[in-house]
């Protein structure tokens, strides 16, 4: 999967002019690959187009225009783009009550361990949780959380063979599951190439 260069990156001038419109596209392109796996906890699969878009946006946001800057950036949402044998996701607890979102995280710590995918025929995989720091402290787990789901070949074999693939997370705190339809299945399909 192509990773994110210099060269692939639009100015800040060139941004502002193209922001709208890049905008659109990568908000239907996320519709696909944001999953609810229950009320309350969502996954949301990036690729090369949301991770360009992050950048994109930080740049802007934060103005930042030297050469040395921006390949920072670049170096810290890289490894957020999947590499062919894998999908890559950000797992996000959402509560719009802060007292309530507060209670529910401290009651679901180590749950960015208990997230799942299985594809059916093949065995469940558990996702590798948080590579770069641990977000999980002794009062609670943290409301977002990056989360990688390996695949043998075989597993990448019966995706492709329309198997029905489910995910979801078991934690005492949270049982839930679901079912990838479709167009969902096609999105994540991608990120084998």
């Amino acid at each position: 999967m192509e990773k994110l260069s210099r060269e692939v990156l639009w100015s800040l001038e060139e941004y502002a002019v193209e922001r709208e419109s890049f905008r659109r596209q990568v908000i239907a392109h996320k519709h696909a690959r944001r999953i609810a796996l229950s009320a309350h906890a969502t996954l949301l699969f990036e690729d090369f187009l949301t991770m360009k878009y992050q950048v994109q946006e930080m740049l802007r946001v934060e103005r930042i225009f030297e050469p040395v800057a921006i390949m920072e950036e670049i170096a810290t949402y890289n490894p957020l783009i999947p590499d062919g044998s894998n999908w890559k996701a950000t797992l996000l607890f959402e509560y719009p009550d802060p007292a309530r979102r507060a209670i529910a995280l401290s009651q679901l710590r180590g749950i960015e361990h208990r997230v799942w995918v299985n594809v059916e025929g093949c065995p469940r995989h558990f996702a590798i949780a948080n590579e770069d720091l641990d977000r999980t402290n002794a009062n609670k787990t943290a409301a977002v959380h990056f989360l990688r789901f390996e695949f043998t070949a075989d597993d990448i074999e019966a995706i492709r063979n329309d198997q029905s693939i489910r995910l979801g997370i078991d934690h005492e705190a949270m049982f839930c599951e679901t079912v990838l339809d479709d167009s969902e299945r096609r999105s994540l399909l991608e990120d084998f190439r």
